[in-house]
């Protein structure tokens, strides 16, 4: 196969036998320089772009890593900024157990209660099988409120009955006959065998009598519920309190009840006015003591 060439200078004709084993030899050598620059740019162009995509994944993942870096930081900046304030709010329950221990030890010793029985200075007791462990990341705190937890319990419950102790007590005191009748005065006859002072004989008087002026204030001497106050036989206008706890007072001979039954009075307060009014030889209340229905010397409870 031959391949004609026509030059335009020489106006000649050339032909070129593609046969020969030259032109051959030539050809495929030109070829094959073809086809590995070929080859070769294509590897180098590939390689590039495996490159440049390797340096862009680096790139993303390094922001990635670094947002995240920030992410984290945030958070350990919040999780510490409520680890503070957790930790305020413990100390401020621990300072305020403090001031509940001082309370109760104080009204221990105000009340005269056995400091073994409300002892406010001791942990409370606590006990148990072993359980599963608490979080590692805030132990102390854990710890911490577990404690303030028991004490805030355990302190609850002392107060609470020693709330019970010094209510009972100071009740206990209110509705005990104490003191005085009047609120000036002085004892006219007291409690026992006596001349009787209309007919002489002797007889047992069941009362102490307080002499003052008409129309002096006669007082409770506890607390309690007035359950009579109007006239009755030899007493004239009588008032009678219940206190509970098995006493009762009476107050005779006054010139006017100042309460009425059914009302509660207090310690102090004054229930009538003094009179004469009775089997009476002048202004006095008659003051009587029953204990269990029992009339007792009042002696006992004035001198109180």
């Amino acid at each position: 196969m031959n391949v004609i060439f026509l030059s335009r200078r020489e106006g000649r004709a050339r032909q070129l036998n593609l046969a020969h084993p030259l032109t051959l030899s030539l050809v495929g050598g030109l070829a094959l320089a073809v086809l590995g620059s070929a080859f070769a740019l294509g590897l180098q162009f590939g390689r590039g772009a495996q490159e440049r995509g390797a340096l862009g994944d680096t790139l993303s993942f390094s922001g990635l890593l670094a947002e995240q870096k920030r992410q984290i930081g945030e958070l350990r900046q919040q999780l510490q900024l409520r680890v503070d304030a957790m930790a305020m709010r413990l100390g401020k329950v621990n300072a305020h157990i403090i001031r509940l221990d001082a309370l109760g030890k104080r009204l221990t010793e105000m009340a005269d209660i056995d400091s073994r029985e409300f002892n406010f200075e001791l942990e409370p007791p606590s006990g148990g099988p072993e359980g599963e462990g608490v979080s590692a990341q805030i132990p102390d705190l854990t710890a911490m409120l577990a404690r303030l937890e028991q004490r805030v319990d355990l302190r609850d419950s002392q107060l609470a009955a020693l709330e019970n102790v010094i209510l009972a007590r100071e009740l206990k005191e209110q509705i005990h006959p104490a003191g005085r009748p009047v609120t000036r005065g002085f004892i006219s006859s007291y409690f026992g065998e006596r001349a009787d002072p209309f007919d002489g004989r002797e007889a047992f008087h069941k009362g102490v009598d307080f002499a003052g002026a008409l129309g002096d204030k006669v007082v409770a001497v506890a607390a309690g519920v007035v359950t009579w106050a109007g006239e009755r036989s030899g007493f004239g206008r009588l008032i009678e309190i219940n206190h509970g706890d098995g006493y009762v007072t009476r107050y005779a001979h006054n010139q006017r009840a100042l309460v009425a039954v059914g009302q509660m009075v207090k310690r102090g307060e004054a229930v009538a006015l003094m009179g004469s009014s009775g089997r009476s030889t002048g202004p006095h209340v008659h003051f009587e003591v029953l204990r269990n229905g029992r009339q007792v010397d009042p002696l006992s409870f004035v001198g109180r």
